[in-house]
């Protein structure tokens, strides 16, 4: 991939899991990145962060104008911070269903409303991709707020990239399936039978296995990178298959 050299990206979230990959992926084909996140204080080696919350309007714009300086400017926009939640629709309280709308859906408004400025001055083929989920596009049980949520992701990425496409600014989505990240890690711990989760998780997605953050990090890179410079307005799923394949069962 030969489109990231001299490009300079924010990745929020990017403190672990998909963010971390992502950011790791950037600055290993020669571009430039810097990380927003709550606790920044574990990132590795070669890797720039601001701390910001993205349910915070105030820290979010200064941590944008943070990150932009520090790189010079910005040309990409990952927006990957996001939570997760369990349940069907009446499992989740109000105040839940509020908490996961300020984060996956507010919290990538709040910075890309913050990073429109910088990247609308950017020659150098600006780009937003926001992680959305296979929640977006099928039914999954137990997920009722979490999939609602990434369904509003989701369209919000199709409005968004019909209004910047005149600026010049790209916008995708990356629906990734059930990723082996430490929100699952964590999920799959508190489970009654955590093996048996696992299997369950593992056997869902036709490929048999999760979703590595690398695979994941991969697409938001093509996406990102100026080698998409005609691919805007669309998804690409990572899923192993989960979202179109109704494959037989083993034998």
């Amino acid at each position: 991939m030969t489109g990231w050299q001299g490009r300079r990206a924010i990745v929020t979230g990017g403190a672990s899991g998909i963010g971390l990959s992502t950011a790791e992926f950037i600055r290993d084909r020669g571009g430039s990145v810097v990380v927003l996140d709550r606790d920044i204080s574990g990132l590795p080696d070669g890797l720039s962060g601001v701390v910001a919350d993205v349910t915070d309007t105030v820290a979010v714009e200064r941590a944008v104008s943070a990150a932009a300086e520090r790189l010079g400017g910005l040309d990409v926009l990952v927006n990957n911070a996001g939570v997760g939640a369990q349940g069907d629709v009446a499992a989740n309280s109000e105040e839940e269903w509020r908490g996961v709308f300020e984060v996956n859906v507010l919290g990538l408004v709040r910075v890309t409303r913050a990073a429109l400025p910088h990247l609308r001055r950017s020659d150098q083929a600006p780009a937003i991709v926001n992680t959305c989920s296979v929640a977006a596009t099928a039914g999954l049980p137990r997920r009722a707020l979490y999939s609602a949520s990434k369904g509003a992701v989701l369209s919000l990425t199709l409005a968004m990239a019909a209004d910047l496409l005149p600026d010049g600014i790209r916008v995708n989505a990356v629906n990734p399936g059930t990723a082996d990240t430490p929100w699952v890690s964590r999920l799959l711990d508190s489970a009654a039978d955590p093996q048996a989760e696992r299997a369950a998780l593992e056997a869902r997605q036709p490929s048999g296995r999760l979703v590595s953050a690398a695979e994941v990090a991969a697409a938001i890179g093509y996406l990102a990178s100026a080698d998409a410079g005609s691919t805007t307005g669309t998804w690409l799923a990572v899923d192993g298959g989960m979202a179109g394949l109704r494959l037989r069962p083993r034998s």
